[in-house]
């Protein structure tokens, strides 16, 4: 079975940079999905810096508690959440933080959404219904997000199904992506900025 999970092989991120004495002006991103899909891989490919992460080596007293049966070749998994850093500008800095996916470390969620311009929902298409979560405290908080299908060889679904299945509004974007690809995972940052400024822009004209 393929896999895209964090055990997986990501593409090389960028050599580490110190943060500019200018930058004064952080914003946080968060990346969140179910058990295995990806977000600690997505993160560390497009982080600037070596990502912080607390990844921990699953052993046989996770048995019973955490499901890896759909996450195939997982040898480890996030305890608390990543971290990695984009400069966007001399002055602006994105911090991006992965959430852990197990459900009992679900509570730690609502304390990442905290101060969030926005998130990225990371989805298995053979697993949706661990997104369910994901997206309903999102919704309850009011964060803006965006879904990524995180492709573990050809879908076998369109994305208007995928779309159908969640139950997405039609103006919450759903896009295609690789975690492991830095330019895939880039392009779903932007679209989840795309997003932000619209929903800015139409606040601004109401």
């Amino acid at each position: 079975m393929d896999s895209n999970s964090s055990d997986r092989a990501a593409a090389p991120s960028a050599p580490a940079a110190p943060l500019r004495s200018t930058a004064d002006n952080g914003l946080k991103i968060v990346v969140v999905g179910g058990f295995g899909v990806g977000k600690t891989t997505l993160v560390g490919a497009v982080s600037e810096i070596r990502p912080l992460n607390t990844e921990e080596t699953m052993t046989r007293a996770g048995e019973g508690i955490d499901d890896p049966s759909a996450a195939w070749g997982k040898r480890s998994t996030t305890v608390a959440f990543d971290f990695g850093r984009i400069t966007l500008s001399a002055r602006n800095v994105l911090y991006l933080f992965g959430a852990p996916g197990q459900e009992r470390f679900w509570f730690l969620w609502d304390r990442l959404f905290s101060g969030a311009l926005g998130a990225v929902v990371l989805v298995d298409t053979r697993r949706l219904e661990e997104s369910w979560y994901a997206i309903d405290r999102l919704e309850h908080h009011g964060t803006p997000f965006v879904v990524a299908r995180n492709n573990f060889g050809e879908p076998t679904h369109s994305l208007q199904q995928v779309r159908d299945a969640l139950d997405l509004p039609a103006d919450v974007p759903l896009v295609d992506c690789d975690a492991r690809d830095r330019e895939s995972s880039k392009q779903v940052l932007i679209e989840l900025v795309r997003h932000l400024q619209g929903l800015a822009e139409k606040e601004s004209t109401s």
